[in-house]
């Protein structure tokens, strides 16, 4: 991605996360906002729906990234786990639950869009791990990998639901870590219990 594209979806990122529910989505707004004309803006967008897709697809790809720059192959699934939270702690959960409703509500088909291919990611790869982790003997091999994977998908949307966690009582972070923290104790053998209460001491 083009460096002065790349700030620009930084920019409006912050933009929507400051601005929470309260953020407009318009391109002069925006410009005035972020400190970039709309000139320059529309050298890489032709209108709000564009930019709106534009970063949450930088989203999607800042996530996918975790899994591409990790070697997982032979790794502890616990470790991936570790490895993976740890990541989305401190590059994901500073997005306000807001700024997902503001977009869902302007922009229902590409905000949808968005949610299915990066359900079907973390899906795909929790599955992976829940695999890789009854072969090592960490996890419970009674598990239902397929039920297992769907369950943790619906806690992680629950995360973003203000009725149920409102922000101003619970923070993202928190959240995630227990929930995360629940996940495994859920699905880990004694031994995967052991080795997690020993290796989350160095994360």
């Amino acid at each position: 991605m083009d460096s002065t594209f790349r700030a620009i979806i930084e920019k409006f990122r912050d933009y929507l996360n400051n601005q929470n529910s309260n953020a407009v989505i318009d391109l002069d707004e925006i410009a005035a906002n972020i400190g970039v004309s709309k000139d320059i803006i529309k050298n890489y967008v032709s209108n709000e729906a564009e930019l709106v897709e534009k970063v949450l697809e930088f989203e999607r790809h800042r996530f996918e990234e975790i899994f591409s720059i990790h070697d997982f192959n032979g790794i502890n699934a616990i470790d991936v786990l570790l490895i993976v939270s740890k990541e989305v702690t401190e590059k994901f959960l500073d997005i306000s639950p807001s700024v997902t409703f503001v977009l869902k509500r302007h922009f229902p088909e590409i905000y949808h869009q968005h949610f299915i291919l990066r359900r079907d990611f973390i899906y795909d790869n929790i599955q992976l791990n829940l695999s890789k982790g009854i072969r090592q003997g960490m996890y419970r091999d009674d598990l239902s990998v397929e039920l297992i994977a769907r369950l943790y998908l619906s806690r992680l949307i629950d995360l973003h639901n203000p009725d149920f966690f409102p922000p101003e009582e619970f923070s993202s972070e928190t959240i995630f870590n227990v929930m995360f923290e629940n996940f495994i104790r859920s699905i880990a053998k004694p031994e995967g219990l052991a080795y997690f209460e020993t290796k989350k001491k160095s994360f």
